[in-house]
């Protein structure tokens, strides 16, 4: 089952967005994609963040939960984190798989009903391509208003394969939502939120990175 196929209602074109509602076929398919690495590649992210013991943390477009799970020990019992995503299945499936310091709620990142300035670190990976395209902006508007100032940004995206032969099989497996230029796909969107990027990268295999601070006041 390609990606493509887990999509509930998923759209023709991209810029409609969309939800994944199958989490078991997902973090098998997710499992298979990474070649076995996942874990390897997740708790990398995790460093990226700059997560400190006892720090709030909030993952917007959590999904399976799979890297709340990866921060939750490092937050420690003084920390907590929080994953938000619009899919009920997926938020489910995390929920029955949760350390006591992990909380998930049912929600679009563009609308998060949380408290202004409530966050120490957010992060998003592989969520901003499933929003609608109208709908970007606020998302990252949304992060920078829940996060402290001073507080870190990381959004981490799918890097296609430069590879042609590989890039057409991946576009064939997971459809138009993922056959992006993460560049491109992130655009101004986190400095016209009112961030400060601090740099961007790429995590072999699949992703391309942004970090940013929401600046002092």
């Amino acid at each position: 089952m390609g990606l493509g196929k887990l999509l509930h209602d998923h759209a023709e074109h991209a810029e409609e967005g969309g939800t994944i509602d199958h989490p078991r076929a997902y973090d098998v398919f997710a499992s298979i994609g990474f070649a076995g690495r996942r874990r390897e590649v997740f708790t990398r992210l995790a460093a990226l963040s700059g997560v400190r013991p006892g720090h709030r943390i909030l993952d917007v477009g959590c999904g399976t939960g799979y890297l709340t799970r990866i921060l939750a020990p490092v937050v420690g019992p003084a920390g907590q984190v929080t994953g938000v995503d619009p899919a009920q299945p997926m938020v489910e499936y995390a929920r029955r798989r949760a350390p006591k310091n992990c909380f998930y709620l049912v929600g679009d990142g563009q609308t998060m009903n949380l408290p202004d300035e409530s966050f120490d670190v957010v992060v998003s990976s592989l969520a901003i391509h499933h929003m609608p395209v109208d709908a970007r902006g606020s998302a990252v508007r949304q992060m920078f208003r829940v996060l402290r100032p001073g507080g870190r940004l990381l959004i981490a995206e799918f890097r296609p394969p430069t590879n042609p032969l590989a890039a057409r099989l991946v576009g064939l497996l997971s459809g138009p939502a993922m056959r992006h230029s993460p560049r491109e796909l992130l655009g101004d969107l986190i400095p016209a939120a009112g961030f400060q990027v601090v740099d961007d990268g790429t995590l072999k295999p699949f992703f391309y990175y942004v970090r940013a601070v929401r600046p002092q006041e």
